[in-house]
């Protein structure tokens, strides 16, 4: 039966550690200076190698060549995930107190030590301070925030880093080439880059992807994306341009194509987000966009948001609206406010009066926007007769950009919430000058507009605001 990649290829000795040689180099003075510390901690991300290199620095401690597969009796690791009671460190504690079988020190690795308890840190704690001059202990763990400072001041500590693209990138090449199958640069890269950082998670992925690819085509950057489930990087391109140049239309094709390819909207969101931030510096216009994408991810329906977050955005972008804006702020009348008029200055019992005309108010870019709720209607009406029997019930508010949709139930709010629908309503507002809404939907009733009735609502537990008409007849 043939090893794991990441077992096949572990580190055997310090020289051996790519990425961490801040440690490596370190550690390797202290054990040619014969400087042996009592209690090491390794602190770091998962996969990085905290685990390798406690185990080698166990070995070299005692000058015991290291296989991965054979074990020692004075080398004992141990998992705290599940020996994590105090009652696991009070036997850790009686068992330290025995010479070592054949080695010069007893090392213990303990590994995920923050999931002790509170009473094993204590008892451990007792070790720390006053161990036997034969025992190492060895420390690992992904999360040292959750260490008692207590145990963290009694051990030498060494923060492990997140390893970077193109080191894993390079390795894996030099493991396929250990390997002798194919395996392109692009390919690589994209393993390293959704490797996260960790040396593990990335040789683990290339395992896989060795065992699924053709013994000609060898492991491709195709392969990849399929074996990931990634939207390809032309589409993630051509999304990043629509949007910039506001193109809604292909917004909306882009998205379309991808969920019939069965790419999660997620993914797409996580992939442009890896896009942008990694071009950002060259188009730092796309930080809004960068901004709104991180809430698709929370939302319960990610499919609407993502299409909301593209084209809502893409229609407010400064590039984009400001001509808008501009052609709709020579249509809208000058807005003229009453100003009080001055205090007449009175010289040698002589009245001046002073006529002041009023300053004309600022003109905000959401006031420049017409919105009209019946246009919209109308407009509906005669492009999507379905969508126009569900608007027709429903009440609608602007708040700034904010266009919220009242629809009074949940079965009218699933309806807006479907994305031919919302692609409709956006492409329809579009239409008619209204751009640079982000559209919500709503399944209860507008609030009343009446401070009054507002009032007897938020007392009665809600309610519904109908207009009244009076009666022409005599009582």
């Amino acid at each position: 039966m043939s090893k794991a990649f990441y077992r096949k290829y572990r580190s055997k000795s310090l020289s051996e550690v790519v990425g961490q040689g801040h440690i490596t180099d370190i550690l390797s003075r202290a054990l040619k200076e014969k400087k042996i510390a009592h209690a090491y901690l390794f602190t770091g991300p998962r996969g990085v190698g905290k685990t390798s290199i406690a185990r080698i620095l166990a070995h070299e401690i005692n000058d015991l060549p290291y296989a991965d597969d054979e074990q020692h009796l004075d080398i004992i690791e141990i998992d705290a995930a599940s020996n994590n009671g105090v009652e696991d460190i009070r036997e850790l504690r009686e068992r330290v107190q025995l010479a070592p079988v054949s080695a010069s020190k007893k090392v213990y690795i303990i590994d995920e030590v923050h999931m002790l308890s509170k009473a094993a840190f204590n008892a451990l704690l007792k070790t720390l301070e006053e161990p036997p001059a034969h025992v190492v202990f060895i420390l690992a763990t992904t999360d040292a925030d959750k260490l008692p400072d207590t145990i963290i001041s009694r051990t030498q500590r060494f923060n492990f880093r997140t390893i970077s693209t193109e080191e894993v990138a390079q390795h894996l090449a030099w493991i396929a080439r250990q390997e002798g199958f194919p395996a392109d640069e692009e390919a690589l890269e994209l393993i390293a880059v959704h490797g996260e950082g960790s040396f593990r998670d990335s040789i683990g992925l290339l395992d896989q992807l060795h065992s699924a690819a053709g013994s000609s085509t060898g492991v491709t950057k195709e392969l990849v994306e399929t074996f990931l489930g990634l939207p390809p990087t032309e589409l993630i391109e051509q999304l990043v341009s629509a949007y910039e140049t506001g193109d809604i239309a292909a917004i909306v094709n882009l998205l379309g194509n991808a969920e019939r390819a069965g790419t999660q909207p997620t993914i797409i969101a996580t992939e442009l987000i890896r896009t942008i931030r990694d071009n950002v510096a060259k188009k730092p216009q796309l930080l809004p966009l960068l901004d709104t994408l991180l809430e698709v991810a929370g939302s319960s329906r990610p499919d609407i948001k993502l299409l909301t977050v593209l084209a809502s955005s893409a229609l407010s972008s400064p590039e984009i609206a400001k001509p808008k804006v501009i052609a709709l702020a020579s249509q809208v009348p000058a807005i003229s406010v009453p100003v009080a008029p001055k205090k007449p200055k009175i010289k040698k019992e002589i009245a001046l009066s002073v006529e002041t005309k009023p300053a004309p108010a600022p003109v905000t870019a959401t006031e420049q926007i017409p919105y009209d709720w019946r246009k919209l209607l109308e407009h509906i009406q005669t492009s999507d007769i379905a969508l126009f029997s569900v608007l027709s019930k429903c009440t609608s508010q602007l708040e700034g950009s904010k266009l919220t949709l009242y629809t009074g139930n949940s079965f009218y709010k699933k309806k807006l919430d479907d994305i031919r629908y919302r692609t409709t309503i956006i492409t329809a507002l579009d239409t008619l000058g209204m751009s640079g809404l982000t559209i919500e939907t709503s399944g209860t009733p507008p609030p009343p507009t009446d401070e009054l009735a507002a009032s007897v609502a938020a007392i009665m537990g809600g309610g519904e605001e109908y207009a009244i008409e009076e009666s022409g007849g005599q009582g």
